[in-house]
């Protein structure tokens, strides 16, 4: 996304608009706004893991390894095509990784701890996510082009569709989906009874 040149993502026009108000230099606003992030997991209950240590590593690894094979200054075309492809592959691999239930990075864990909670789905809380901080980038003075828009628009969705196919099914986290929120218990009794035809109504599942 960086070499297509057509607009980066919401979280990179935050930092963008944030280096405007501040003497901080963007990759220590990227490290700062990522420890703000965790701090949103304490509600969440969310809890740091092995993945999440790896994703701050390996994605600033990864992201030079990048820049550094992929040649800058190119045509129109080709801008396009890296520009669709970043946010595809983008999509995928956060479902991927976050799929192998190892932890997620830190805005990655903010959205799946706010689909926890509030039992939406992914696609639209890594979309409300994406669009708000675009707005607050956006406000600070962040640049932002198509491809962020597009970013902010797709993402969500394209990670809904790869996580049930790539979500680790082993143990005791078998029982639990990472793109719906946990079903509620039957009811007992009678009156359990009646209330779980409507349950059954309302979930497709029967008490």
């Amino acid at each position: 996304m960086v070499r297509a040149s057509l607009g980066v993502n919401p979280w990179s026009v935050l930092y963008e608009g944030l280096e405007h108000h501040t003497s901080l230099s963007f990759g220590t606003i990227s490290a700062a706004v990522g420890v703000l992030v965790l701090l949103l997991w304490i509600p969440l209950k969310q809890r740091p893991k092995l993945g999440t240590v790896a994703n701050i590593i390996v994605l600033a690894y990864s992201s030079d390894l990048g820049l550094s094979l992929i040649p800058q200054h190119l045509g129109l075309p080709a801008q396009v095509g890296l520009l669709v492809g970043g946010v595809l592959l983008n999509g995928f691999s956060v479902a991927v990784y976050v799929g192998a239930r190892f932890g997620p990075g830190p805005r990655d864990g903010l959205m799946t701890g706010a689909s926890a909670t509030t039992g939406r789905s992914i696609r639209v809380i890594r979309t409300l996510i994406e669009i708000t901080v675009l707005a607050a980038g956006w406000l600070l003075g962040g640049s932002v082009g198509v491809g962020t828009v597009l970013y902010a628009l797709t993402v969500g969705p394209i990670t809904q569709f790869f996580m049930p196919r790539f979500a680790y099914r082993g143990g005791d986290e078998s029982r639990t989906s990472l793109t719906r929120p946990a079903q509620r218990p039957c009811p007992a009794g009678a009156a359990g009874r009646r209330a779980g035809r409507g349950v059954e109504r309302s979930t497709g599942r029967a008490c």
